[in-house]
Formats: structure tokens, C-alpha cells, sequence
């Protein structure tokens, strides 16, 4: 089956787990605080030992190098790392008509970073995914610092990804509404196991 598909992934913390979406799709993960949803994710996009394997499109993540796989499958964590002083050098290009349904113009790519808000900081990081043209997302709480505006924002510049380029989206959302608004699908996770 096409899309990102998860067989028996498994690591400290988390039992083996399986789970399928389709491009074009949003799966919404929920579950209590330490439950696992931020372990899953970190497995799936390779960025911690895990055994299991995982599969974009058919192929498997253990046909490519890490690089490769994290180019194609872009973790968003609830809170981004920033490597530069300045917004503009963390993106290849930042299209100006993604930015401003987000609500910036493009003089915030030559703002300071630690002069932004964290919730600033969160819609650019999800700009700085969106610019690398992934093929799947990975998206840890991506409207948790939002206001309600903000996050409505994001929640329509995400669909419509997820729609032009047939990308499938695992979601993890703590907010009941918001997965009712936004998921094909949802599943639960507890104490590391995917209901």
C-alpha cells in the first residue's frame, strides 16, 4: 500500500506497533502525557534505535540512509531546534504565499530567532518542513502554542498540503475538536501501547 505504512516497530518504551495511512491522509494520534505518542513518532522518522520497519510509498526505510529517510519523512516536534541566528538560513526557500497564510510577511526571514514568540517559532517550523517538500509529516502537537486564529491558520495550510501533494500526515493532538475537524482516522496510544 502506498503512503507510510509502520510493521512491528518497537523500542524501550513503546511495544511493537503497526499502523497504515494512505496518501492524502491525516491520522490523529491521542493519548495521555508519557504515553508514547512523541517515542512513536521519533522511531518512525529514524531519529532513535528502534527495530521494526517502516515504509514510504512501498519502500522500505531500511532502503535508505538516514538522511535520505528524514528528507522524505520531516519530523515537526512540539518545539524545533533553530541552528542559526536568523530565520532565513533554516529553509532552501520560504514561498511567500505559505508565509503569509500564516501571517508573516517576508521580512520575518531576517528576524532574530530568539526574538520570536514560541508560537512564531512554531508556525516557522512548520514553514521550514513544508519547504523541504516532504513526502510524509510527522507532526508532534503542531498547533500546542497556537491561539485559536493561529491554529485554524495551520490546520488550513496543512489540509491543503496534505491534499495537493497527496501526503499522508500522522497528527499527534491532544484536543478533541481539532481531530473531529481534521482526521480520516484516529488511533490512541497508552503506556507505549497503539490501541
Amino acid at each position: 500500500m502506498a503512503g507510510l505504512r509502520v510493521e512491528g516497530l518497537r523500542r524501550p518504551g513503546l511495544a511493537p506497533a503497526g499502523l497504515a495511512i494512505p496518501p492524502g491522509r491525516i491520522l490523529c494520534l491521542h493519548g495521555p502525557s508519557g504515553s508514547g505518542k512523541t517515542l512513536l513518532l521519533r522511531a518512525i522518522a529514524d531519529l532513535d534505535p528502534n527495530d521494526g520497519e517502516v515504509y514510504l510509498d512501498d519502500r522500505p526505510r531500511s532502503a535508505f540512509s538516514g538522511p535520505a529517510w528524514r528528507r522524505r519523512v520531516i519530523y515537526v516536534p512540539a518545539e524545533s531546534h533553530w541552528w542559526a541566528e536568523r530565520v532565513r538560513p533554516h529553509a532552501p526557500h520560504w514561498p511567500e504565499a505559505e508565509l503569509a497564510a500564516l501571517g508573516f510577511g517576508p521580512e520575518v526571514l531576517d528576524r532574530e530567532v530568539r526574538s520570536l514568540s514560541t508560537g512564531e517559532r512554531q508556525r516557522l517550523a512548520i514553514l521550514r518542513a513544508l519547504a523541504r517538500a516532504p513526502r510524509a509529516l510527522l507532526l508532534d502537537e503542531p498547533t500546542a502554542n497556537l491561539d485559536a486564529d493561529n491554529g485554524r491558520r495551520v490546520e488550513a495550510l496543512l489540509d491543503d498540503y496534505r491534499r495537493r501533494r497527496q501526503a499522508p500526515l500522522l497528527w499527534v493532538s491532544h484536543d478533541p475538536a481539532q481531530r473531529a475537524r481534521m482526521a480520516d482516522d484516529q488511533r490512541e496510544i497508552r503506556a507505549g501501547v497503539l490501541q
